[in-house]
């Protein structure tokens, strides 16, 4: 979520749209965007970010940007949104935008032979969820918080991932959308980590940014051919 694929930002726009208020997909993915260093925030103080707290507070950020809203309105309809886009079996539809550039730029990276794995905190859809996505076959392996019973920033997770595939960590990548889950939990494991940054949303951090995965392919290919 974030990386190679994003929210459906239609569904939320019609379901938005059933609850009386007109937002384009375009302004919500914005939006979205640039909520995520504020929900880090939110994270490095020990949220979940498969919390409904958290997810809720996200929602709130996101359309605190998105719509021009008093606060008790807003909350209000956090309140009534929220239920409706997030709820068992929901989240195959809510995260199943492919982001553009992704299935070419996994299929260069693989073709050069690089081993692709995800790992991601989610409810134990994620397979199913990049399977319908078309994605699967580019990745060697999947993690699901859910699955394994460890989230990031847990360092375990990462551990898990990096004994299916017998890799050593400094010489592994890990990319994602949120620093504090993302940047701090591959740095525990003993990973280098990226953080995407498509907007320039995240201002002064400690690694390296990239605006997307179609980006970071060129670049490591790039640096292959140089050598």
């Amino acid at each position: 979520g974030g990386t190679l694929i994003t929210m459906d930002f239609g569904l939320v726009a019609r379901e938005l749209a059933v609850l009386g208020h007109v937002c384009e997909p375009p302004a919500l993915a914005r939006a979205e965007a640039a909520a995520r260093p504020l929900i880090s925030r939110a994270v490095a103080n020990g949220g979940s970010t498969e919390g409904r707290d958290v997810f809720s507070a996200y929602v709130d950020l996101v359309l605190r940007r998105a719509l021009s809203l008093a606060d008790d309105a807003r909350s209000a309809l956090v309140s009534a949104l929220v239920p409706r886009i997030r709820f068992p079996g929901r989240s195959l539809e809510l995260w199943s935008a492919v982001i553009p550039g992704v299935p070419e730029a996994l299929a260069r990276l693989r073709e050069a032979g690089y081993r692709l794995g995800v790992v991601s905190n989610a409810d134990g859809t994620v397979e199913e969820g990049l399977t319908r996505a078309g994605l699967r076959p580019y990745l060697h392996a999947v993690v699901d918080s859910h699955v394994v019973g460890f989230e990031k920033p847990d360092p375990r997770i990462f551990d898990h991932a990096l004994s299916l595939f017998g890799s050593d960590p400094t010489r592994t990548l890990h990319v994602g959308d949120m620093y504090a889950a993302d940047v701090v939990g591959a740095r525990a494991a003993g990973l280098h980590a990226l953080l995407l940054d498509p907007h320039g949303d995240w201002g002064e951090v400690d690694c390296p940014l990239t605006a997307g995965v179609p980006s970071l392919a060129s670049r490591l290919l790039e640096l292959r051919a140089g050598r």
